[in-house]
């Protein structure tokens, strides 16, 4: 056992599950007063929901050694279920996921990455849909979608391992897919009461603020940990470039704001924080710092416009972006890496097309851009209809359920109460 490399993943493993309650504050702040703790509530059900699915039979599905690649096409999509339970992992059994790494660690360190991706989720649907229903949803798009997806790119198959498509740290597994899935989500449950003729702003400033600072904080462990290495200056370089394109991404996107609106908000800053960590997630330990500025400045007038603009011409209601900010950023960050990865760094035998003039690496990126997004598009549109059989047809809640709001309908409770003697 490489005990630095144990140490440094359990704590960059707790890093990244205080990205979920730090989303539950980011999302919290975005929603409606009278939606709040619906909308907090729906990341800790998403903790609660891929932790259990993760130990019973998520990590099997995704990292377990069953299936190979070489052997077929089951071993490109899922590793197997030999792992089931984490059987192997209970003693600190050293397998063959991360040399010198036991695997409960390495375990519990993607098992936060997939809590993360599922809390994301929620947010385009947040203010509208049935508890039950997205309860019901995310627990088949954990063990349908997220872990052959993690497969498919970081455990050897399809996407990471035939293809030849880098993502470091979660740019297809992480916010392509939960991106997508929002879109696709958001699209079956149709618009909010009222969309289009109120205006639905943050209703709590700080708790954005909060929520960005606690996501910022973890994003080091999101990316830096990815390395899962201590000894090669990896880990250093993801965690610099992590910093220099969300720093990049604030000022490009405060930039922006004010010149489209005359303002500087504090949401908008927040907003371009989180663009700019999901842009450098999937290119954090292949680039130079360079060109983690260049990508964080360039992401962040490409998600305002997703979000400003391409939104309301589609038409589609993604409540709190998470399409307009983490899918295509993710899209975005997958396609830059393919231009500005250093080739002594890359995984593979492809640098990007600016170091090179090779394509090779560009067109694997593209490809498996592409693969993510039709195998997320399918799944969930397949889960959504199914969920929506089951409920009676429909997602979402009762006109009068909604118009009252999600806090008191669904949950008897409210974020905040009067206090006036009777509560």
């Amino acid at each position: 056992m490489d005990t630095a490399l144990t140490v440094f993943t359990l704590v960059c493993a707790m890093l990244v599950f205080l990205m979920t309650p730090g989303l539950a504050f980011f999302y919290g702040g975005l929603s409606r007063k009278k939606n709040v703790g619906n909308t907090m509530i729906m990341s800790f059900l998403a903790i609660g929901l891929t932790v259990f699915i993760w130990m019973i039979c998520g990590f099997s599905i995704a990292f377990g050694s069953q299936f190979s690649p070489e052997d077929g096409f089951l071993g490109q999509i899922i590793g197997g279920f030999d792992q089931l339970f984490l059987a192997n992992t209970d003693t600190m059994a050293i397998d063959s996921s991360v040399e010198g790494l036991p695997d409960m660690v390495f375990a519990a360190f993607q098992g936060a990455f997939a809590t993360i991706t599922v809390g994301i989720i929620t947010g385009s649907v947040a203010g509208r849909f049935k508890f039950g229903a997205i309860a019901a949803f995310l627990t088949a798009w954990i063990i349908l979608v997220y872990t052959p997806l993690a497969h498919m790119v970081w455990g050897g198959g399809l996407i990471g391992g035939t293809i030849g498509a880098l993502d470091f740290a979660g740019g297809d597994v992480v916010h392509i897919s939960s991106g997508v899935t929002g879109l696709v989500l958001c699209i079956l449950a149709g618009h909010r009461r009222g969309y289009g003729n109120y205006s639905y702003r943050a209703h709590n400033v700080p708790f954005v603020a909060l929520g960005a600072g606690l996501l910022w904080f973890g994003w080091m462990g999101f990316n830096g940990g990815s390395a899962l290495a201590v000894d090669d200056g990896v880990a250093g370089i993801a965690l610099v470039n992590t910093l220099a394109a969300s720093a990049a991404a604030m000022l490009s996107w405060m930039v922006t704001d004010k010149i489209a609106t005359g303002h500087t908000t504090l949401v908008g800053a927040a907003t371009g924080l989180v663009a700019g960590l999901v842009v450098i997630t999937p290119a954090a330990g292949f680039v130079a710092t360079w060109a983690a500025l260049i990508m964080g400045i360039v992401v962040a007038p490409i998600c305002y416009f997703a979000i400003s603009w391409m939104k309301k011409k589609i038409g589609y209601d993604d409540a709190l972006d998470a399409f307009g900010c983490h899918g295509v950023g993710g899209i975005v960050g997958g396609i830059l890496t393919g231009l500005f990865c250093v080739p002594e760094l890359s995984w593979t035998d492809h640098g990007g097309l600016f170091y090179t003039g090779d394509a090779s690496l560009l067109l694997s990126q593209l490809l498996g851009i592409v693969i993510t997004i039709v195998f997320v598009t399918i799944m969930t549109l397949i889960i959504g209809l199914i969920v929506k059989a089951c409920f009676r047809g429909s997602l979402v809640v009762s006109p009068d359920d909604e118009a009252a709001g999600l806090d008191k309908a669904v949950h008897g409770e409210t974020a905040y109460p009067a206090f006036d003697g009777l509560d």
